[in-house]
């Protein structure tokens, strides 16, 4: 499908839109490209809030419109402008949509509305037996009902990449019915600054899963801080890490980029490869303590809990760092493991891999559960938890997909995906919700998820259109020749024994 300033096709499962141009051309194009994807999103969302909270969508327009959109329209004008060109490019409201691109942050938000409760006299007079009702502060992990953790990640270079260069993996788990939609490859080229490849949901100015690369040479990840119930009224972190992968020309601006005005809001620990002088970076973001580490050998992970102990203990509550019965304290340790087990061999095939490991270090067995770097809440039985609070019994989230990126790849503006699972574990909502009828009231609103297979995308025309015409260079494993631009087979996890 084509359109003035884009064009959209389909593939194993995604969305690859491309766009281009000045902020509002290539947001009309967007929103003209994914038209009936945004609408199924913005309908879905209002459900979910309702079901979630109890509250209209009128009551969210105004908290989004007070802490997300005045900002955006202030301080980002271009990207303001842009979602504008998607609001009408989509014919939806323009208000629910800023709503959809900040629904992350939303859930920050929420629990800190008493503390703003002065500066927004005519929120109070329309809504204030509500305000009286929403939760204590803090009291949700992640600082609401509706937030969770998300997401397995890694970033490794020098002794533990085969060639000494970068190599990174990511994938993002979340309920299905919002992880859902994350199915889209995001190519954008603006009229200035550098252009971004990224995963994304329809009618999203930046990934929020969060996966992306740039013509600068940066990988960019992150996983979200567990626990984490800080919160500021500043700029939104859409709109900072869009700015980042934009305009950002060093790693030191990503760090000056995230913390101005920095909101506390979908406080994450950021992963960031500069792939031109081979040096990685994490960014532990909190709200008034940021952590950053760089380095040219070793490796960063990401598992929903932050290294920091100011972060840790007076910004978040009860993270999971160190409880194995938890994901996340699990998948630091089995992440670890994998790091040191593949040390000097890491690349893109185990990178895919990695993300797909099974592996519970709770119970020392192969178990597809929570605790797993491809997680499964699906199929736990929660039988092991340290809080009856948190997620519940085969509640339908998890992961829901792959990326790697090295730093060939993004040499090329490619990465490689997986959508469904990093796996290829199926999820068909009749099977699940026969098994599982608690949580028939979501049918309506959830998606089969076949299983895919890895596939290559890139927003370098030439690859593209024809890969046979680049001249590749080949990479050895298992004594199997593997071009770095094609993508790889499948993989066939259960024939390598991965450490215990």
């Amino acid at each position: 499908m084509k359109v003035k300033n884009g064009f959209k096709y389909n593939k194993n499962g995604w969305n690859y839109i491309s766009i281009k141009g000045e902020p509002y051309e290539r947001g009309v194009a967007h929103g003209t490209l994914l038209k009936d994807e945004i609408k199924t999103c913005l309908s879905t969302m209002e459900w979910n809030l309702y079901d979630s909270h109890g509250l209209k969508m009128d009551f969210f327009k105004e908290i989004s419109n007070f802490f997300f959109k005045t900002s955006i329209e202030k301080n980002f004008p271009e990207f303001y402008t842009e979602l504008s060109g998607i609001a009408k490019g989509a014919n939806v409201d323009l208000d629910e949509l800023v709503l959809w691109n900040n629904i992350a942050s939303l859930d920050y938000v929420i629990p800190k509305l008493k503390l703003y409760l002065d500066e927004m006299p005519h929120l109070t007079e329309k809504y204030g037996h509500l305000l009286e009702t929403l939760p204590a502060v803090g009291q949700f992990e992640g600082g609401s009902k509706g937030s969770s953790d998300k997401c397995s990640a890694f970033m490794a270079i020098g002794d533990y990449t085969h060639d000494g260069k970068i190599c990174c993996a990511h994938n993002s788990f979340d309920n299905f019915i919002d992880g859902q939609n994350f199915n889209n490859i995001i190519d954008i080229t603006p009229t200035n600054g550098h252009r971004m490849l990224f995963q994304g949901a329809p009618g999203y100015i930046s990934s929020q899963t969060d996966f992306f690369i740039n013509s600068k040479g940066f990988i960019g990840t992150e996983t979200t801080i567990g626990g984490f119930n800080a919160y500021k009224h500043g700029d939104p972190i859409i709109c900072r890490i869009r700015n980042c992968m934009q305009y950002a020309n060093t790693l030191d601006d990503y760090v000056a980029f995230l913390k101005k005005e920095n909101s506390g809001d979908y406080a994450n620990s950021w992963l960031i490869g500069d792939t031109k002088h081979n040096e990685i970076m994490r960014i532990e973001l909190g709200l008034e303590y940021v952590n950053v580490e760089r380095k040219k050998n070793g490796y960063f992970i990401g598992f929903n809990a932050p290294y920091d102990v100011r972060i840790r203990n007076l910004e978040c509550v009860n993270s999971g760092f160190d409880d194995i019965r938890r994901h996340q304290g699990a998948r630091k340790v089995r992440l670890e493991q994998l790091m040191e087990q593949h040390k000097g061999k890491l690349n893109i095939l185990l990178a895919q891999e990695i993300i797909a490991d099974h592996y519970d270090v709770y119970l020392n067995k192969i178990n597809p559960c929570s605790r797993t770097v491809c997680s499964h809440y699906e199929l736990d039985d929660r039988a092991f938890m340290s809080q009856a609070d948190r997620p519940l019994p085969y509640q339908p989230r998890g992961a829901m997909d792959g990326c790697v990126a090295d730093t060939n790849s993004c040499k090329n503006m490619g990465f490689y995906a997986r959508w469904g699972t990093s796996c290829g574990t199926s999820f068909i909502v009749k099977d699940y919700i026969k098994k599982h009828i608690q949580w028939k009231r979501y049918a309506p609103y959830l998606v089969d998820r076949p299983s895919q297979p890895w596939t290559y995308f890139t927003s370098n025309d030439k690859v593209r259109s024809s890969t046979r015409n680049i001249k590749q260079k080949k990479t050895t494993r298992n004594n199997k020749s593997i071009s770095k631009y094609k993508r790889p087979s499948p993989l066939k996890t259960k024939k390598r024994r991965l450490i215990v």
